[in-house]
């Protein structure tokens, strides 16, 4: 078992347990999956970017990404539906543990001038969305071998009915939010 898997259940859920006054220990708050993705609007016009955006997903999360589609043309971006533009891996169980574990302790602190994250990207229904600018502040990617810089989005689902609960579980499992209050 993974060391932040034994964390949710040795410390993380007993506190949330008694902390937000459940009657059950299934409505304690829990991550169901880890969604990556790499859009890429360059893909249109160099599809070799596709494939090397899928390779660095591929060692980023130990997983084969699908590419995923579009699915509405759109004239000013020069987009037909069903083109290639973007590179996706959903990750569950213990996957998705090791990954977790990986963004909190070792990618996200090498992050240039990092301050934490902000406490605000929630969607209302307790899933969390963080965006990085590159993909070398993860360690599997090796500098000399990429071609180009290329930013990603991580969102984060949980099972939480609520912001509140969600924030609650991602402090208690490390994630580092800022200290100061965003506008």
């Amino acid at each position: 078992m993974n060391r932040m898997q034994e964390l949710f259940n040795n410390e993380v859920a007993p506190a949330l347990f008694k902390s937000f006054g459940f009657k059950n220990v299934m409505q304690v708050p829990r991550l169901e999956k880890i969604v990556v993705n790499i859009g890429l609007g360059e893909a249109l016009d160099n599809p070799k970017a596709l494939d090397a955006a899928t390779a660095d997903l591929m060692q980023i999360a130990a997983q084969k990404p699908v590419q995923t589609k579009a699915r509405k043309s759109i004239a000013n971006f020069k987009l037909r539906e069903g083109r290639l533009i973007g590179t996706k891996v959903t990750l569950r169980g213990p996957r998705m543990w090791a990954f977790f574990d990986r963004l909190v302790n070792i990618a996200l602190p090498r992050v240039r001038d990092f301050r934490g994250i902000s406490s605000n990207a929630f969607d209302g229904r307790g899933n969390y969305t963080l965006g990085l600018k590159d993909q070398l502040v993860f360690p599997e990617i090796e500098y000399d071998k990429i071609d180009k810089l290329r930013g990603m989005e991580i969102t984060i689902v949980t099972s939480a009915k609520n912001d509140d609960e969600a924030r609650a579980l991602l402090k208690l499992l490390g994630m580092p939010f800022s200290s100061k209050k965003d506008a």
